[in-house]
């Protein structure tokens, strides 16, 4: 998705609320003639006359016939989130009301707006940069706490100031050799190779950080997928069940209900936990249970989090010191559960208990300690980075990028160590530079802001 300049000079309109039946709906436009747009439809105060942030009460008419009566919200040109002329339009929330006020103002001079071609409008026009941009869209699409955190922080330009900082410090090493090569004949220097590398050293910490965040920043933006796993009939289902508060995997005493995987998510402390109810774990002659067993184990490697749940009353000390064995070499983060403390043996309950002192003891059935296996699911998951204020990236290709940059760095320390020549040294300064700035939008290409606004909602 690309735009013409005659496109980027065009009043756009879309609804800017979710499409159905609602209490209201708005409708949005922007360029330079969206305030002249609507006042041709609009009965009631001049809309030409009237300052930047007012709203204003009337009706929208086509000829004589009123469409609907609405609100006016009049923001000027710059004092607006695309920094041009926007009006929004506050109708009732009907489908038909929509249409016929959309056809009215298209037919008035305005075109459809593209996907995301308000955000890009605001980028184009230096609202703000590209992370930010891109972090509209995430926090629009933000289901929990900890995502509605990073996105906010990211649109508030949390990451952006930290990238900025970094590039900032490169450009003026790199301007420095920039200037040495014109005066190599002079052996001059203008930039001290010691200075660079402890610079370039301090860069690639602050580097390896933000790439070290982004497994915990992809957690917060997609969820934990958390894998419940162990034999048939341990309580698998009746856990989901319990953690999700509704009757959603089949509860049988019978082995082998669960055939395939069942997945649904959790919000446990501001944190979406992707829960995967599995086939047993057993050996079995079932052709079909068997695939879901495949299934269970494929899905167990490729979790970040995996539930051993585990009958008390049908499971002895040697079957438990195999299985966590088993998961300490799958190399996937655990938590021993141990089910069905109603039915158990408490002086099993008690060797257990000293064996492996980090399991949860619960009964699903009867909901009781769900809050302590909570508590460790989230323990797991660690936040402490992410609640101290600290930058995480959540965002691919903001990763990529990062990678790219790192690798460039890297580039510029071997290039120091092996006394190349300043060209050579130029070459790779400024491809850090490059990549750093693609993450901010310094740097871009219409291909990618096709690809990165063509996934935002029509009216954003």
């Amino acid at each position: 998705m690309s735009f013409s300049l005659q496109e980027k000079e065009d009043t756009i309109v879309a609804l800017a609320t979710p499409q159905g039946v609602g209490a209201i709906a708005v409708i949005r436009l922007s360029g330079k003639d969206a305030v002249r747009i609507t006042k041709k439809v609009f009965k009631g105060k001049d809309l030409e006359e009237q300052p930047s942030h007012t709203i204003h009460f009337g009706t929208i008419r086509d000829g004589d016939r009123i469409i609907d009566e609405v609100l006016v919200s009049l923001f000027i040109a710059p004092r607006s989130f695309t920094k041009e002329n926007v009006v929004e339009i506050s109708t009732h929330g009907s489908s038909y009301i929509v249409s016929q006020v959309i056809k009215l103002l298209i037919r008035q001079g305005a075109r459809p707006a593209k996907p995301g071609e308000f955000t890009q409008r605001a980028f184009l026009n230096g609202q703000f940069d590209l992370a930010q941009a891109e972090a509209v869209a995430d926090l629009i699409h933000s289901d929990s706490e900890a995502s509605h955190q990073a996105a906010l922080s990211q649109m508030r330009g949390g990451f952006s100031d930290e990238i900025k900082s970094l590039r900032e410090q490169l450009i003026h090493f790199a301007s420095m050799i920039e200037l040495e090569l014109d005066f190599t004949e002079e052996d001059v220097e203008f930039a001290s190779r010691n200075d660079l590398k402890v610079l370039v050293e301090k860069l690639l910490r602050v580097v390896e950080q933000l790439i070290g965040s982004f497994d915990l920043g992809n957690v917060i933006k997609n969820g934990v997928p958390t894998v419940i796993a162990g034999k048939p009939n341990a309580g698998k289902s009746t856990l989901l069940n319990a953690l999700l508060n509704e009757e959603k995997a089949i509860v049988s005493d019978i082995a082998g209900t669960t055939r395939d995987f069942i997945e649904d998510e959790i919000n446990i402390g501001g944190v979406i936990f992707r829960f995967i109810d599995t086939a047993g774990l057993r050996e079995t002659t079932d052709t079909i249970e068997a695939i879901g067993v495949s299934r269970t184990q494929e899905k167990m490697k490729t979790a970040s989090l995996i539930l051993y749940l585990f009958d008390l009353s049908d499971t002895d000390m040697v079957e438990i010191n195999r299985d966590v064995n088993k998961l300490e070499n799958l190399g996937v983060p655990f938590v021993k559960v141990a089910n069905k403390t109603d039915k158990s043996n408490k002086l099993f309950i008690s060797e257990l208990n000293n064996k492996h002192p980090d399991t949860i003891f619960i009964s699903a059935g009867l909901k009781e300690n769900l809050d302590a296996l909570r508590n460790k699911i989230l323990e797991l998951v660690n936040l402490d980075k992410f609640r101290t204020g600290n930058t995480i990236v959540t965002n691919i290709r903001h990763y990529d990028s990062l990678v790219k940059t790192r690798e460039s760095l890297l580039d510029v320390l071997q290039g120091l160590d092996d006394q190349v020549t300043n060209d050579f040294l130029a070459m790779d300064i400024r491809r850090s530079l490059h990549y750093l700035g693609e993450i901010t939008g310094e740097i871009t290409t219409d291909d990618l802001l096709a690809n990165i606004f063509s996934k935002f909602c029509i009216g954003k």
